[in-house]
């Protein structure tokens, strides 16, 4: 079937017998158009089914009204309450967002920017995957003159120049790990994350000062790094069952996924949650209250996340002579519900919330 051709400006200009600025204006409602004018372009563009073409006013305005944005999943609890954040507030804006995902690949990532760039969005949004080690096209980004902002996940070390929203992750990891010594944990572990990004880093970090400031020895087979995804837990399980250390009291596992296929490992080897291993993970999950057990999580704020990142990048798209280097680290909450909480603590911080199980 031969495809259809679009309404153009000139077709509708010709059938009013006007010129083509003049149905731009008007459907711009530019106040040199008459209300009349208005109101017949509006309808024969209507009725012969006009769309405006974004590329090319992009072109003529040097703006497209459009946002980048990549993340490393989509399937994942964290990523779509943060994608619909991102949504949420560009559209209030009048600004459309294009989605991108890497699927974890440095690759695909790479080729996914260079599409934005080619497609000439106002600015970049991006939460980089677990394997980003070069940091070069961020920088040809820059040199491009479109902004670019990190939110959840940046490089290692920070790279200068760029702004960044992200949760609390040494605070959150911290304060899980501190909730299973107050219940009286003291063989913990960590599984999962590595440092290549700051996820990983800041809730290592967390974990290791929590420890420190217990004076509680780390046990370096108890330790089990990895990736964020459900077979990275699976698979730090099977380290830790295997070890000659044996199992920990307690994990803390550094995302949802990997609490989940930890848990998976554990039911398969006859492994009780938590009579014979307890359990807390960064992150929550639609379905971490409906478990059993339900799952202690630190949950972060994903959709002020989103939020707050596209306040931000259009900031920089309005104003690039004032652009400033803004980074913003937001709270995040401990939720107890079944998991690490038999001999919780009397007078929880503010941010602990006591949830009752579904």
């Amino acid at each position: 079937m031969k495809r259809q051709s679009h309404t153009t400006l000139q077709d509708i200009a010709a059938k009013l017998k006007v010129s083509r600025v003049t149905v731009s204006k008007a459907l711009r409602a530019h106040p040199d158009i008459s209300e009349e004018t208005k109101k017949r372009v509006l309808r024969l563009a209507a009725s012969m089914g006009y769309t405006p073409n974004i590329m090319a006013r992009s072109l003529s305005s040097r703006r497209s009204s459009m946002i980048g944005l990549v993340v490393p999943k989509i399937a994942h609890f964290f990523f779509s309450s943060m994608i619909e954040g991102v949504y949420n507030a560009a559209f209030e804006r009048k600004y459309e967002t294009i989605l991108t995902v890497s699927q974890e690949n440095a690759e695909r990532e790479r080729k996914h920017l260079q599409t934005l760039i080619a497609m000439r969005v106002d600015g970049i949004i991006i939460s980089i995957s677990q394997e980003t080690k070069d940091t070069e096209i961020f920088k040809r980004i820059r040199k491009t003159g479109i902004p670019l902002l990190f939110v959840d996940r940046r490089p290692e070390p920070p790279l200068p120049g760029f702004g960044s929203v992200l949760a609390d992750d040494r605070d959150g990891a911290y304060r899980a790990v501190e909730q299973a010594i107050t219940v009286g944990y003291r063989k913990i572990g960590i599984v999962g994350g590595n440092t290549i990004i700051n996820i990983g880093r800041e809730r290592l970090r967390g974990f290791m000062e929590a420890m420190r400031h217990h004076d509680i020895a780390v046990k370096s087979e108890w330790v089990v790094s990895g990736g964020y995804a459900k077979e990275d837990g699976y698979n730090a399980f099977k380290q830790l069952f295997k070890s000659s250390a044996g199992l920990p009291e307690f994990v803390f596992a550094v995302t949802y996924p990997v609490a989940l296929g930890f848990l998976q490992a554990a039911k398969e080897q006859g492994v009780r949650v938590p009579s014979d291993i307890d359990i807390i993970c960064f992150g929550d999950g639609d379905l971490a209250g409906y478990m059993t057990p339900a799952l202690t999580v630190v949950r972060q704020p994903t959709q002020e996340l989103g939020a707050r990142a596209v306040q931000m990048i259009l900031e920089n798209i309005t104003n690039p002579e004032r652009t400033v280097e803004h980074h913003v680290i937001l709270p995040t909450q401990l939720v107890l519900r079944d998991t690490c909480v038999e001999r919780k603590a009397q007078n929880p911080p503010d941010n602990v919330v006591k949830l009752k199980t579904v």
